[in-house]
């Protein structure tokens, strides 16, 4: 080869090289709210022979990329999408409008050399998004008292939410304080006590957050209290013994006296009474004492994890007791009376006063 047929081949070649073409500007990372609008703009040199392509694609390959326009023409019919090309930059501006939350994503530039030869340059749009909580959240959970628990809590939105955690009326958590951040909150050693609602809260700036309502349920041995352990009643009168019941799951309840189990009949009513999920107040009616009713009686409430049991005495009185004495109808014997009035009580008091003091006196008087 002479040396002008080298610098005619070198001039070619430095030609050539010249006219491949670049992309010199891309935009960089855009982030917009839902609703906005957004240009995407891509300069190239040297590509007025090559078609220049919008596409959106997905960098992970879970979906198909979308060519969104060539050169200066759109490919896709969305009257939110258009195109500007202007000459003097060599600049192609891809605009979005009314971006919805599907906008979101990677946009490539593309500059197509050959079939197996293309450049690129790639641009991606954020769109912000209220968070979401997601489906994989916990819901509800039920934990036996002393086992470890735990709640997780996860959601979705642009910028990547915050997760804390309340309980209902700010109490305590069993992390301490009164919130928690993070997305699981663990409780080592669960407590009766800690049962109640949680409150799941994400926030990322956008909109007012989500919320999701997590309850928790503490399954625990009954605990019974017994609010008067001693109670008097006259002999023909009724009375009421009460024991209140804390337990989960719902125990089943009973009632004893000298070990035998009472039920509803002539001599005792039973009833129970749920205040909440987990106290139950339960109350055995004696009614119409006998002489040999008075004594010891025991309320026993059982679940799967344990038992209790409570006692309440009860013990004769000369007086009789109100409630449930006054003015209650008593039945005896299939034949309904009415239990004295309050006058005919404050009577029979009156002579029961008149004779201690007599007898004290050591005058005796019968009556």
């Amino acid at each position: 080869m002479t040396m002008l047929q080298f610098n005619c081949f070198l001039k070619v070649s430095l030609l050539h090289a010249q006219r491949t073409p670049t992309i010199s500007h891309i935009t960089q990372e855009q982030i917009r709210d839902i609703g906005g609008q957004v240009d995407l703009d891509c300069s190239v040199h040297y590509a007025k022979d090559y078609p220049v392509v919008w596409v959106k694609y997905d960098r992970l390959k879970t979906t198909e990329s979308v060519p969104v326009s060539s050169n200066a023409f759109l490919i896709i019919r969305d009257s939110r999408f258009s195109l500007r090309y202007d000459d003097a930059t060599a600049t192609y501006t891809l605009s979005i409008k009314d971006i919805q939350e599907t906008d979101a994503g990677w946009y490539q530039c593309q500059v197509i050399i050959s079939i197996i030869n293309k450049i690129t340059a790639e641009v991606e749009l954020q769109v912000r998004r209220p968070p979401i909580i997601s489906d994989n959240s916990t819901r509800s959970i039920v934990a036996s008292e002393g086992e470890s628990a735990q709640m997780e809590c996860y959601a979705g939105g642009f910028p990547v939410p915050k997760i804390t955690w309340r309980r209902e009326n700010n109490a305590i958590l069993p992390t301490g304080g009164s919130i928690y951040r993070g997305n699981m909150i663990k409780i080592p050693s669960i407590h009766k006590e800690d049962r109640g609602t949680y409150y799941c809260v994400a926030e990322n700036g956008v909109g007012k957050g989500a919320r999701r309502n997590i309850n928790l349920e503490v399954a625990f041995a009954p605990v019974i209290t017994v609010p008067k352990p001693r109670l008097g009643q006259a002999l023909q009168y009724d009375m009421d013994l009460e024991c209140h019941v804390e337990a989960y799951p719902p125990p089943a309840l009973s009632w004893l006296k000298d070990e035998v189990q009472l039920s509803n009949n002539q001599h005792y009513r039973i009833s129970h009474f749920a205040t909440a999920d987990e106290f139950i107040d339960t109350t055995l009616r004696v009614i119409t004492i006998e002489k040999r009713q008075y004594g010891i009686f025991t309320c026993k409430a059982q679940n799967r994890l344990g038992t209790a049991e409570g006692k309440v005495e009860l013990f004769e009185t000369i007086i009789p007791v109100c409630p449930p004495a006054c003015g209650q109808t008593r039945y005896t014997d299939g034949a309904a009376s009415i239990a004295p009035s309050f006058a005919t009580l404050t009577t029979m008091l009156a002579l029961y006063a008149a004779m201690v003091f007599m007898r004290s006196e050591g005058n005796v008087t019968t009556f």
